[in-house]
């Protein structure tokens, strides 16, 4: 090209994996009878090996020592941005004493030593309704040693698994309730990354008929709205964490009686401002810090001397059982600091996540 006066700039030069999906997509194509497409999802990687030839860009380190240092996780120094690096630096006059150019042909053809297919992940996404008092959101195990038989991961995760034959999943959720909390009302948003499924495409009509085989596993839980989704969606569930609201119904217990007249102030009190120090319950798992929280409104609801029923819509991650009993003075203000007497929560529901996603699919 330089003696012709044409100019070849670095754009101007294929990638030589371009040059080799130009070449086997046309014929993998004829093979198998199906269109190629380098954007698609399933993925065939195939690993080469060439004795002849493993050698030779060993002479780069000559001309760039710095380039090749060894690496704990790397099988050679050789890797591709080292010899990129190298390539860069050295001269052109020296790189033609070590390297023919252009370079002789090999001898022996190239092994295919591996061939490995995967298909991308798949999502899928729902609500869930978790009706026990004795069953986690993910499995629990403490020092290897799980405490529970189940959890609402494991009772939906594994349907999921065994449809699409994956290799293995992961869960996420629009935040999280405790063991011995139910979730009620319009349930809770959740995501499952299904990851190199053998199966993907499947129609409206068959993920309601695996969200039915869900629901009709276990009483303990209930999922609906089951449906795919793109991993683009998925970040709207994330979306907002800090700023959408949630509603919930506690069965409160206090220690000195109490009237209608006591609690009937706490239906007036509106944007309450907590701080919450994080719970002693919580801090083998999250970092001391105090937390701002709003209390949006709340209801009392009278049952007897001793009990009465609060509602409360909430900021998402409010911490409410310590909201009721005050954990020592760690949460400010309280139920108990509220009503100056001692309050303990003896039931907790999940009414609502105002979430808006994933979109109601009609029954």
């Amino acid at each position: 090209f330089r003696n012709l006066g044409l100019p070849l700039a670095k754009d101007d030069i294929v990638q030589l994996k371009e040059a080799y999906k130009w070449i086997i997509h046309p014929q993998l194509s004829e093979e198998l009878g199906v269109p190629a497409d380098g954007k698609s999802l399933f993925e065939v990687s195939v690993v080469f090996a060439h004795p002849e030839t493993d050698k030779e860009c060993h002479f780069l380190a000559t001309a760039c020592p710095d380039c090749f240092k060894p690496a704990k996780n790397k099988q050679s120094v050789f890797t591709r941005m080292a010899v990129i690096k190298a390539l860069e630096k050295i001269k052109e006059e020296d790189f033609l004493k070590h390297f023919p150019c252009p370079p002789s042909s090999p001898e022996k053809l190239c092994d295919a030593l591996e061939i490995q297919c995967n298909n991308g992940a798949v999502f899928v996404a729902g609500r869930y309704n978790k009706y026990s008092r004795n069953l986690p959101q993910t499995p629990w195990i403490i020092d290897g040693e799980r405490k529970l038989e189940s959890s609402v991961e494991e009772l939906i995760s594994e349907h999921l698994m065994a449809e699409f034959k994956a290799d293995s999943f992961n869960f996420s959720s629009s935040g999280r309730e405790d063991v011995d909390v139910r979730t009620l009302g319009n349930g809770r948003p959740f995501a499952i990354e299904l990851v190199n499924p053998r199966r993907i495409h499947f129609t409206a009509e068959e993920m309601k008929r695996l969200q039915q085989a869900i629901n009709d596993s276990s009483d303990k839980i209930q999922v609906r709205d089951l449906q795919l989704v793109t991993r683009s969606a998925i970040g709207r569930m994330k979306e907002g964490e800090e700023e959408k609201t949630k509603t919930y119904s506690a069965l409160i217990w206090t220690d000195k009686a109490i009237q209608r007249e006591d609690i009937a102030f706490l239906d007036d009190i509106k944007e309450l401002k907590l701080e919450q120090k994080t719970p002693l319950r919580v801090l083998h798992r999250r970092p001391l810090a105090v937390r701002c929280r709003l209390i949006h409104t709340m209801r009392a609801e009278y049952i007897d001397e001793h009990h009465f029923r609060l509602h409360l819509k909430t900021q998402a991650g409010t911490y409410i059982k310590e909201f009721v009993h005050g954990d020592f003075g760690r949460t400010k203000p309280n139920i108990g600091s509220l009503l100056n007497r001692t309050a303990d929560i003896l039931e907790l529901d999940v009414e609502s996540v105002d979430v808006d996603w994933p979109p109601t699919l009609a029954d």
